[in-house]
């Protein structure tokens, strides 16, 4: 038998200790191949507007995620190093030369990716297909696609994980030349470095999240914490939930652990005291990894809440600033009727105010256009009558956390009182941007200055009158045309984008934060199944005993979970106070989601980690 036939059987005979790690790998394959086949896609590069900023996202996601997938792999081989250096030890007891060990071990590896990859790429090309409709669908494009094959994607591919696989091979071939004979027989007592809880660490820790949270909950403009700490203030939020995330696992946890133990009526319950005892070793010896799943889960819910939040939100933030189907400067033009719900003629007259060394420009309208641009846009306001010197002012731009509030205007020499402010947009800005004034018709007809004619026009179901719009754009006659229907189409478009990567990016680090985790406890399991067997040969039912393997692992598994979205739901509400915007439904949906995949995650391990603890030749289940 030749090594690498050596090589072949090991992995037939290992396959069910390496069935997530090649199923996480050629998951990772799957997505990279996908994300460089969108990138050199010929139907992306025919949308001639959006083109460039998608391959710019792709370009960008592919880069963080063979960061990532490389980062995540050798993570995941390094604990698969770990729990076969006892057979490395005993290849050496047969006299196998180091040397060959190595190779056997190269070999292992590089099949095992080879095979990964070939499967990665033929599942990638399939998914491709239906990944890519997807991602047209989320940018509210109707496009007919072929066939996505794209030659240099699959080089891509195979260049990045073969370079990965080499690394993780070489990475194996090291292992035997590491550690001495003694160390390889004992690699799988050996645990992370187990520091002590001190209850100042656990104040410290309570307090830098606390602190952190309230910096991140402050406001941008008017907060004295960001005026002295200008743009340094998002490095130390992050680095102050860091390191009060790591305390927290590492003592705050620890601390109430202790305190748990310590109380004799729960502790001599059942197998508690085992649990608690479990839980604190495995939370010490884990308090770097869990703190880096804490802060990956926080990133990713973060990131991916708020680019879902801006898709979800996409009418409102058109509408906030377009609120007419179509505008334009000109005469009317004949269009359906059938679909015209409102076709509004409006006069107007610009006019430039002086006002303390700074000069303002103002759109002037009289009361009865404000009125009909108001029942258009079912704005709800009573009849107006406006005294000689009140004005309203219409200021779609306006945030009380930073803009003056103007109480009064001097028109033709004359001081007009502000009578009635409104913060919302009577006209679509792309064609009437500014502040907006309504006079009564006897002044407005006084005003000294240019008038200009607008048409504001509102369709039913606009959405779906994309083409009308391009063919009202392209008229000379209609200047400075804006259009709710082209605004809403390029935010889906972009917005489209970015809700597809970030799904997928947070999908591929879901997977990568799960199989960590399942890898720690995995590892594990096999160190804790002479303790369950001690435990079922002194009598400890079954079902005690599964018990306390779902605390354990529930733990392990909510503790990060929990404080991910605890840190992601503080950072959104910063986000969504910045942008004033409602993110609380998409945000919701995002978390809940992600829980989900994540608790599916702790039901295969609960599985895997039973199906490990053999007693008496059967299984605890």
């Amino acid at each position: 038998m030749t090594l690498f036939d050596l090589a072949l059987k090991n992995i037939r005979r290992n396959m069910k200790s390496y069935g997530l790690y090649i199923g996480s790998t050629i998951f990772s394959i799957i997505i990279f191949f996908t994300f460089a086949t969108l990138k050199h896609s010929e139907d992306i590069s025919g949308l001639a507007e959006t083109s460039n900023q998608i391959s710019s996202i792709m370009s960008a996601s592919a880069f963080v995620l063979m960061i990532f997938v490389a980062i995540f792999i050798l993570y995941s081989n390094s604990f698969f190093m770990r729990k076969r250096k006892k057979e490395v030890a005993l290849y050496s007891l047969m006299g196998v030369r180091k040397r060959t060990i190595g190779f056997l071990l190269f070999f292992e590896n590089i099949v095992i990716g080879l095979v990964s990859l070939i499967i990665g790429v033929v599942l990638g090309f399939f998914l491709s297909q239906v990944l890519l409709s997807l991602l047209l669908k989320l940018m509210g494009l109707n496009i007919s696609i072929g066939i996505a094959f794209s030659s240099s994607a699959v080089v891509e591919t195979i260049i990045v994980f073969l370079i990965i696989f080499l690394f993780t091979s070489l990475q194996g071939y090291r292992v035997i030349y590491q550690f001495k004979l003694i160390d390889l027989f004992h690699a799988s007592h050996k645990r992370e470095a187990l520091p002590k809880a001190r209850l100042i660490a656990a104040l410290f820790g309570i307090v830098s999240l606390f602190v952190a949270y309230w910096l991140a909950l402050q406001d941008l403009m008017t907060s004295s914490a960001w005026r002295m700490l200008g743009v340094a203030m998002p490095l130390v939020i992050i680095g102050l939930t860091v390191f009060g995330t790591y305390l927290l696992f590492n003592s705050v946890m620890v601390y109430v652990l202790h305190l748990l133990k310590g109380r004799k009526h729960w502790a001599w319950r059942g197998l508690n005291l085992m649990t608690a005892s479990q839980l604190l070793y495995r939370v010490r010896g884990n308090a770097k990894t869990l703190t880096i799943i804490a802060t990956l889960s926080a990133t990713t819910i973060t990131a991916g809440g708020a680019v879902f939040g801006t898709y979800y939100n996409t009418d409102k933030n058109v509408e906030q600033y377009t609120p007419f189907s179509f505008m334009w400067q000109g005469p009317q033009e004949n269009l359906d009727e059938g679909i015209v719900k409102d076709s509004i003629s409006i006069d107007t007259k610009d006019i430039r105010v002086a006002e303390n060394e700074i000069e303002r420009e103002y759109t002037v309208i009289d009361t009865t256009a404000f009125q009909r641009l108001a029942e258009a846009l079912d704005w709800d306001i009573e009849s107006l009558e406006l005294d000689e010197d009140e004005v309203l002012m219409v200021d779609p731009f306006y945030d009380e956390r930073w803009s003056e509030e103007v109480e009064e205007v001097t028109l033709n020499n004359e001081a007009h009182t502000v009578s009635q402010f409104y913060g919302d947009s009577i006209f679509n800005i792309y064609t009437i941007p500014g502040t907006v004034l309504v006079m009564n018709e006897q002044e407005y007809t006084d005003l000294q200055a240019e008038e200009s004619t607008y048409q504001a026009v509102q369709l039913t179901n606009d959405k779906e009158h994309l083409e009308l719009s391009q063919e009202l754009q392209a008229k000379s006659e209609t200047v400075d045309f804006s259009s709710a229907v082209q605004n809403y189409q390029d935010s889906l478009e972009g917005s489209g984008v970015m809700l597809f990567v970030g799904s997928f990016l947070g999908l591929v680090f879901l997977v990568a934060t799960g199989s960590v985790i399942f890898f720690k406890i995995m590892t594990e399991a096999e160190d804790d199944k002479d303790k369950y067997t001690v435990l079922y040969k002194i009598g400890v039912s079954k079902r005690e005993m599964k018990r306390t393997i779902r605390y354990q692992i529930g733990f392990i598994f909510i503790a990060p979970l929990v404080l991910g979205l605890l840190h992601g739901t503080v950072a959104l509400i910063a986000f969504s106070n910045l942008l004033q915007m409602n993110l609380w439904i998409p945000v919701t949906i995002w978390m809940a989601a992600y829980a989900f995949i994540y608790i599916i995650y702790y039901f295969i391990t609960v599985r895997s980690f039973q199906q490990t603890i053999l007693i008496s030749g059967k299984e605890v289940t």
